[in-house]
């Protein structure tokens, strides 16, 4: 039997309220804020790293969209925008000069009295949060603005553990066909997890950019799955690393995220190949060893792969390189450079290499002879 759509609550009409009767949304999963902000500091925070000045560019030109309105709910006796943050600072900035200047939007236009004047209102539906979490999550988690992935699962948890709507169902209403909602869901979980226990501190992470993609999409790996513990039936719970696999989990956040404290800079550099290379090295028991005596990640790698692996891997991309030269025009004298003397090394290195590959398959040779010999005797 398929997942049964949830019906959204029908909304009221849209109505105007004062700009300045609105406020920000302190709850609001793209500032994922762990203290209060003042209503400055927020509109800076929003301003500094979420693009408003787009926005404000467009309402300075065009005036605002009233077919767009901002979705707003009591709370605390205030109304609370809890869709609409940007365009709401974006219209705080162009009306408000001097909180231009205090925040540093000084390159926006100047508008005109009559837009100011046309600003003083705005359009609202007021409603509860729980009414609007399928919009805003088809918007937001799997639609044409999406948050940043920290930001959505953040979104993805709230409608499940407060609303009570299952992962399925919440995948069903937003369009998600790649069980994204899943694996945010996993993800924030499992960094919850991981803090909660005290084996990891995202305060404590060596770059300031938090790269919350890097560890939801590592536990779709099956090595880093066996190393914590899980596994993709069972795992979608608020608890889901078994007690004995806590110290695991420690060591991937800091594999993935680093440890300023302790000088640790994170083996991820970039999520591909870096986090492939990661699990590789993971399931491999000596390569594992490698990572925990903090050897790097390109060095686990090689472990995991082998000696004989590795030799032939090299011989092969030689001979490609070197038939890639082969293939280029030279144009003057290549004897009047240093090129032909580059040519004659790798020529001394690859007659070098052939000897002691016959030496060596030769003593092998007289090797199994010896062996048969004493055998027959």
């Amino acid at each position: 039997m398929g997942v049964v759509s949830e019906q959204a609550p029908t909304l009221p009409p849209s109505q105007s309220v004062p700009t300045g009767e609105l406020h920000f949304d302190h709850r609001n999963p793209r500032l994922f804020l762990e203290q209060d902000l003042t209503e400055q500091e927020l509109i800076l925070r929003l301003w500094r790293d979420f693009a408003v000045d787009e926005v404000a560019l467009s309402i300075a030109h065009n005036g605002y969209f009233h077919h767009e309105p901002l979705f707003a709910a009591t709370e605390d006796d205030r109304l609370v925008v809890i869709e609409g943050n940007r365009r709401l600072a974006a219209v705080r900035l162009l009306t408000d000069d001097e909180l231009r200047e205090q925040v540093g939007a000084t390159d926006l236009p100047p508008i005109s009295s009559v837009r100011k004047e046309e600003l003083e209102l705005l359009p609202i539906i007021e409603c509860q949060r729980s009414d609007v979490w399928q919009y805003i999550g088809f918007k937001h988690v799997n639609g044409p603005q999406p948050w940043q992935s920290y930001a959505k699962a953040q979104y993805v948890a709230w409608v499940h553990n407060e609303l009570g709507t299952s992962l399925d169902s919440i995948a069903l209403n937003i369009g998600d066909r790649h069980a994204t909602v899943r694996r945010l869901y996993r993800g924030l979980m499992v960094l919850n997890q991981a803090e909660d226990s005290g084996v990891f501190d995202r305060d404590d992470r060596w770059k300031n950019h938090f790269s919350f993609s890097h560890l939801y999409t590592g536990l779709d790996y099956s090595e880093i799955q066996d190393f914590l513990g899980i596994d993709n039936v069972s795992s979608f719970i608020t608890n889901p690393i078994p007690k004995d696999k806590i110290d695991n989990l420690g060591e991937l956040c800091k594999w993935l995220y680093g440890r300023k404290s302790t000088g640790t800079e994170q083996l991820i550099r970039s999520q591909n190949p870096d986090l492939r290379n990661l699990a590789k090295a993971i399931g491999h028991e000596g390569s594992l060893a490698a990572l925990r005596t903090g050897l790097p990640l390109n060095v686990a790698v090689d472990i995991s792969i082998g000696d004989e692996k590795l030799f032939k891997g090299h011989l092969v991309e030689a001979r490609y390189r070197l038939q890639e030269a082969r293939g280029k025009q030279l144009t003057g004298d290549p004897g009047g450079t240093d090129l032909l003397r580059i040519a004659n090394d790798i020529l001394d290195l690859a007659d070098r290499l052939v000897m002691e590959m016959e030496e060596q398959r030769r003593e092998e040779r007289s090797n199994r002879r010896d062996r048969r010999y004493a055998t027959v005797q």
